[in-house]
């Protein structure tokens, strides 16, 4: 299963980006083989809106299962689900922290987004 974590720098060690959109990184962590890889996501950082699409598309490319971040808002809900990728939002500490937790089974997927747009 690959995980899509947004992240504040491109390590497993970075802190989990509370913001979907405008995260700095996505870590697309595959929880099968334990390989990850740092995708950069600066193009939305300053977008003056469209952030979280744009972000949302990004990560369909990535081919992730599911989306583990801190917030989400809902443009960003809409596009990830109309994909079929689940999000789960609450996510904090770093990266390796998020992954742990989805394995272990403490962080699950929202009906819902829990931010409106342009959170932050």
């Amino acid at each position: 299963m690959k995980l899509c974590i947004t992240a504040e720098g491109d390590t497993l060690e970075a802190a989990v980006d509370p913001r979907f959109g405008r995260a700095a990184f996505f870590i697309v962590y595959d929880t099968d083989t334990d390989e990850w890889q740092a995708v950069d996501n600066a193009q939305n950082l300053q977008a003056a809106s469209g952030a979280g699409v744009q972000a949302g598309q990004n990560v369909v490319n990535l081919a992730a299962d599911v989306v583990v971040t801190g917030h989400c808002g809902p443009k960003a809900f809409r596009t990830l689900s109309a994909a079929g990728i689940p999000i789960v939002v609450g996510a904090e500490g770093t990266v390796a922290d998020a992954v742990a937790q989805y394995k272990a089974g403490t962080l699950n997927p929202t009906e819902a987004p829990d931010v409106q747009g342009h959170w932050m």
